[in-house]
């Protein structure tokens, strides 16, 4: 995937095909995110959101690493303003939970380290490739700062309990194959092959069923916060069973040929 030339910005969007791609685009500072990118980023999640094209998601960094996490100069100066307002914690959890909760899959390529806030951010994407150097740090500990809960909940949700513990009570580093062992990374591979493992996995899950995934991952990710709800997986289910996707599902594997699902 080559990287774009243009200076450094907000978040940067990609559209090919059946695939959209955000590439956070501050490499100078390690793709640290400001204040506006939160913004622009939701901007580009509703713009992707209403594009029935779209099948799947990445989301990348520019440069050496994917991303320092959130500017603690911002978290700071909210710290200690006098003036009501909403956390810097609370405007980045609406940014994650919204990724999170996009009815497309969602592949986070991580080209290098993912530190503070975007350890989250990528942990609300549906699959994780990272690099073999690659490396997380979690420093809420070391910073005095209380985690926001829907944060440690996604933590809890997808790694576990201790894993959880050990990544936010330590705030030690861990390197790619811990990552990969406590389920962070969906895979680990060298960096000239990363473009090609990822490559792979997108062109899976768009040849895949768009409103099956979308109420699968919604089901799925429900379930994993102990929020589901039954009746509406229920209906979902059942509608699949005479809907328009099952029926060229079927007809494909009888034909022996790839099949042609409609748009979300």
């Amino acid at each position: 995937m080559p990287e774009p030339t243009a200076p450094e910005s907000a978040p940067l969007l990609e559209i090919d095909g059946a695939r959209a791609t955000i590439r956070l685009n501050r490499p100078k500072y390690l793709n640290r995110l400001q204040a506006d990118d939160l913004g622009a980023l939701l901007a580009l999640f509703a713009q992707i959101e209403a594009d029935p094209s779209i099948r799947v998601l990445v989301l990348t960094g520019t440069g050496r690493a994917f991303s320092a996490g959130y500017d603690l100069g911002s978290v700071a100066e909210r710290a200690t303003s006098a003036e009501p307002q909403q956390s810097a914690g609370s405007a980045f959890e609406v940014v994650v939970n919204r990724l999170e909760d996009l009815p497309i899959p969602t592949i986070c390529r991580l080209n290098g380290g993912v530190y503070g806030g975007s350890t989250d951010l990528a942990l609300a994407c549906d699959f994780r490739i990272g690099i073999d150097t690659c490396e997380m740090f979690m420093p809420a500990a070391r910073l005095g700062l209380h985690y926001y809960n829907g944060g440690i909940k996604r933590y809890v949700a997808r790694l576990g309990a201790n894993a959880a513990k050990k990544l936010f009570l330590t705030a030690q580093k861990i390197d790619a194959a811990e990552m990969l062992r406590i389920g962070y990374l969906t895979a680990v591979t060298p960096l000239e092959r990363l473009d090609h493992e990822v490559n792979a996995l997108a062109n899976v899950l768009a040849g895949n069923a768009p409103v099956a995934m979308a109420g699968m991952k919604r089901a799925i990710n429900e379930f994993a916060r102990g929020e589901l709800d039954e009746e509406a997986a229920d209906r979902r289910h059942r509608d699949s069973m005479r809907g328009a996707e099952i029926k060229e599902g079927i007809a494909a594997f009888s034909e022996k040929r790839t099949p042609r699902f409609g748009g979300r």
